[in-house]
C-alpha cells in the first residue's frame, strides 16, 4: 500500500497534460527575407559605388604617383615603374589617366575635388530614388563637393570614355548625355559612345595634315598628360582622322593634331630623325641602365635638329658600345 501511495503522490506532482502540451517546443520555420535593412541598403550602395568608380580611382592614384614622382626610389621612370609594379603598358596608363579627366569633366570637377562617399549615404553622398537595383540603375546623386547637380550616370570603365578623349569638354558632355539616352537611361557601352563621337566628327571633320614618318614636337597646351614634354620631338607612327600617335625616345603618345607641331623636315632629314629615335629607344629599353643614359637620351630627345655634333655622336656611340648595341 505504501508503494502505491508513493506512486500516486508522485503522479500528483506532475503538471496537467494540457500544461505539458502547451510548454512543448514548437519548431519555427526560418524564412529568409528578401527585404534589405537600412544598414544593408547602405552597404550595398557603398559597394556598388566602389565597383563603379574602380577605374576612376585607379587612374587618380596613378596620376598622383606620376605627378609626385613617388616611384623614384625604385625606378628611373614612371613607365618602368608601371610595367614592373602593375604590368601596365605606358599606353594603358595614359588611357586610364586621360579617361579620368573626361570623368572629371562629366562631373563638373577640376580633378582636385574628391567625392565624399561614406557608407551611410550622408554628408555629400546622397542616393536618389532607390529601386530594386539599389541605386536607380547606377544613378547617383553627387554631392555639392563635386560641383555637380542632381543625379548623373557616370562611366564605369575606361573603354566607355576613350572615344570622348579627343573631343572638346563641351562636346564630351553632349556626347555622353546622348549616349546615355540611346542606352535607355543606363550606362552606355563603348560602342554606343563611339557611334555618337563618329557622328560629331563627321559634322566637324577637318583633314589631318600629318603623315606617317613625319617628325613633330609636342605642344602640351591644356593637355595635362603632356606636362613636362614641351619641345620633345618624335616620329608619327599612326595617323587617324583627328589624332596622331607620336613615338618619342621614351614613350608613345596619341594626341589631337593641335598638340603637334611639324618640324617640316626634308625626307632625308626625317629618315635621320627616325633612325636616331630608334637608337634612343633601344637604349631606353635596357634594364638597370645607368641614369646617365637617360640624361643623354633626354637631351637629344629635346633637340629638334636633323643632325648630331661630332661630340654628341661620339657620346651616343660610346654608350651604345658599352651596352653591346654596336
Amino acid at each position: 500500500m505504501s508503494e502505491m501511495s508513493n506512486i500516486s503522490s508522485e503522479r500528483n506532482l506532475l503538471p496537467p497534460k494540457s500544461d505539458l502540451e502547451a510548454n512543448q517546443t514548437t519548431p519555427v520555420e526560418v524564412v529568409s527575407s528578401s527585404e534589405l535593412t537600412t544598414e544593408e541598403w547602405s552597404d550595398r550602395i557603398f559597394l556598388e559605388r566602389q565597383v563603379e568608380r574602380a577605374f576612376y580611382a585607379a587612374a587618380k592614384a596613378l596620376k598622383a604617383l606620376r605627378d609626385r614622382r613617388l616611384y623614384r626610389s625604385t625606378h628611373a621612370t614612371f613607365e618602368d615603374y608601371c610595367r614592373s609594379r602593375f604590368g601596365f603598358t605606358h599606353r594603358h596608363v595614359n588611357y586610364l589617366i586621360a579617361g579620368s579627366l573626361v570623368v572629371d569633366n562629366l562631373m563638373g570637377t577640376n580633378g582636385s575635388q574628391i567625392e565624399n562617399s561614406d557608407k551611410t549615404g550622408t554628408n555629400g553622398s546622397q542616393v536618389e530614388n532607390l529601386d530594386e537595383m539599389g541605386t536607380n540603375g547606377s544613378q547617383i546623386e553627387n554631392s555639392d563637393e563635386t560641383g555637380t547637380n542632381g543625379s548623373q550616370i557616370l562611366p564605369t570603365s575606361e573603354r566607355q570614355v576613350r572615344p570622348l578623349v579627343p573631343l572638346e569638354p563641351e562636346q564630351q558632355r553632349q556626347a555622353w548625355q546622348k549616349a546615355v539616352e540611346l542606352a535607355g537611361g543606363k550606362i552606355p557601352s563603348g560602342r554606343i559612345v563611339q557611334d555618337i563621337v563618329d557622328k560629331i566628327r563627321e559634322r566637324t571633320k577637318v583633314p589631318n595634315p600629318y603623315r606617317l614618318g613625319e617628325v613633330c614636337t609636342l605642344l602640351p597646351k591644356d593637355n595635362p598628360e603632356l606636362k613636362g614634354r614641351s619641345g620633345c620631338w618624335g616620329v608619327i607612327t599612326h595617323v587617324g582622322d583627328y589624332s596622331c600617335t607620336l613615338e618619342t625616345w621614351d614613350a608613345e603618345y596619341t594626341v589631337k593634331i593641335e598638340h603637334l607641331k611639324s618640324l617640316e623636315l626634308l625626307d632625308n632629314d626625317c629618315q635621320f630623325m627616325q633612325q636616331l629615335c630608334a637608337r634612343l629607344r633601344r637604349l631606353h629599353e635596357i634594364e638597370n641602365r645607368d641614369i646617365a643614359v637617360d640624361w643623354l637620351c633626354l637631351g637629344l630627345g629635346k633637340q629638334p635638329l636633323p643632325y648630331l655634333s661630332p661630340l654628341q655622336e661620339k657620346l651616343l656611340a660610346d654608350v651604345e658600345q658599352e651596352y653591346g648595341l654596336r
